[in-house]
């Protein structure tokens, strides 16, 4: 019951503390949200585990409904080794004529694979402005940890999807930036479609 208020906690606070969210999530591999501080693995972390099976990394990437971009991975998957680093990129064009500023969320599936999922360099939960017309290419470098290898709930694990939502970013009451949709789509996105959402404290 106390795991679950937690959660229920974490998930409400989604729109009121967008840093603290990233920050757990982030932190702990939640949710299915991939690890994006990779200071805390040292240069030995980062060499391919010898006779390890190569993990197939898909990609994918959607938009809001309203927001006016395209969003494509230029590459179908990558096959990598855990502590095997990975270079990947996606493309985003501002189809409209106007300047608009987008934001992505995203999340890995299988879930048990997110902490050991490392980014070391990505464009989620950044300010993206794109000039009307601009076309610009979005790196992901990212390297599954070794002790993937080691978990007995990972090692069946052949396939990952990596997922991207970009959504129309806007400034919530905080000065912060968040998706402009409704809190159900977003968490959605994020993998928290299974969880209720707490509501606002009235002000």
């Amino acid at each position: 019951m106390y795991t679950s208020a937690v959660v229920i906690a974490a998930v409400g606070v989604t729109y009121a503390a967008v840093p603290m969210y990233r920050a757990f999530c982030s932190a702990t591999g939640y949710s299915g949200t991939p690890m994006t501080d990779a200071s805390k693995y040292g240069p030995e972390r980062l060499v391919p585990l010898e006779g390890a099976k190569r993990i197939k990394v898909h990609f994918n990437a959607d938009t809001s409904g309203v927001l006016p971009w395209s969003f494509t991975p230029q590459q179908k998957f990558v096959l990598v080794k855990p502590g095997e680093s990975a270079l990947a990129f996606y493309t985003a064009k501002n189809r409209s004529e106007e300047d608009i500023i987008g934001i992505a969320t995203y999340n890995v599936t299988p879930g048990q694979i997110a902490p050991y999922f490392a980014k070391v360099e990505c464009f989620c939960f950044e300010e993206q402005k794109l000039r009307a017309g601009e076309e610009v290419d979005m790196p992901l470098l990212f390297f599954i940890d070794k002790d993937f290898a080691e978990d007995p709930s990972t090692r069946d694990i052949d396939d990952v999807v990596l997922s991207y939502t970009f959504f129309k970013a806007r400034r919530n009451e905080y000065g912060q930036l968040e998706p402009d949709a409704e809190q159900s789509v977003v968490q959605t996105s994020l993998g928290f479609q299974d969880f209720p959402i707490a509501e606002k404290k009235p002000e």
